[in-house]
């Protein structure tokens, strides 16, 4: 056996190069991606009625693509999702987008490699959110979220203000996620398809967390194994494979969205 005596390093880079030289991109269309992220997200348990957004920024042009306001997460197509301004006016007459959606303008104008919002109230991460702790992160599946995840110990309100934008923006700082006491969580991407995985794990994370605390006392990770965890799980075309795994499931019962 060649590798026999490879350093861990060594065969992280050669399955990292095999991802990325045998592995072909999604061939999906950023409209489609965004609806199957819908269909993906209420598959997971992130349904919570008409709470929640996703939006997705659309390049050159200073708009993003959302779902209609009143239609649940079961319901968005590629064709019924909306494109807005910053100001969340529709370029299509007779549609609205959510007005919560006002936060997601302040955390594109602030973040500009960010591409990709998800914003969703799933049962495990409303339900820590009301002990108002942080998310512990301490399992391998979820090391995704390690060191990346802020905390807002507080809950602002109803975020259709300005001032939720501001405080939510500037809480996110350099973090993929953010866990909101008495609320739930966000995640941004630099891809849909990253976002859609974060929003996946972050509820994971919460039920994790939920079922250790019952049980005992959680124990820390060692932090630079749990951080080169982070790194092996965070690159493009591992957010990539993943999604393409979600999108065949989803497909399987939702084939009406793209």
């Amino acid at each position: 056996m060649k590798t026999a005596n490879a350093t861990k390093h060594a065969l992280m880079q050669i399955a990292k190069k095999n991802m990325n030289t045998l592995i072909e991109d999604s061939q999906f269309t950023d409209r489609q991606k965004l609806a199957l992220t819908c269909r993906i997200l209420f598959d997971k348990g992130h349904n919570s009625g008409l709470a929640g957004q996703i939006t997705s920024r659309l390049p050159i042009s200073q708009t993003f693509l959302t779902q209609r306001f009143g239609l649940g997460f079961d319901e968005i197509t590629a064709e019924n999702l909306i494109e807005v301004d910053h100001d969340l006016k529709p370029l299509e007459p007779n549609a609205m987008a959510n007005p919560a959606n006002r936060f997601h303008t302040w955390i594109y104008k602030e973040h500009p490699e960010v591409n990709c919002i998800i914003h969703t109230h799933p049962t495990h991460i409303a339900a820590l959110s009301m002990l108002e702790v942080p998310l512990a992160i301490s399992q391998m599946d979820t090391c995704g979220l390690y060191n990346d995840c802020s905390f807002v110990d507080h809950w602002p309100g109803v975020p259709v203000g300005n001032e939720e934008g501001e405080l939510i923006s500037k809480a996110l700082g350099k973090n993929r996620a953010l866990f909101l006491a008495h609320h739930g969580q966000l995640v941004i991407g630099k891809t849909i398809e990253e976002a859609c995985n974060l929003a996946i794990l972050i509820e994971r994370a919460a039920k994790l967390q939920l079922l250790a605390m019952a049980a005992g006392t959680i124990k820390p990770l060692p932090e630079n194994l749990a951080q080169e965890a982070h790194d092996w799980v965070s690159t493009e075309k591992r957010n990539q494979v993943n999604f393409a795994y979600y999108t065949r499931q989803a497909l399987k019962h939702h084939n009406d969205c793209i």
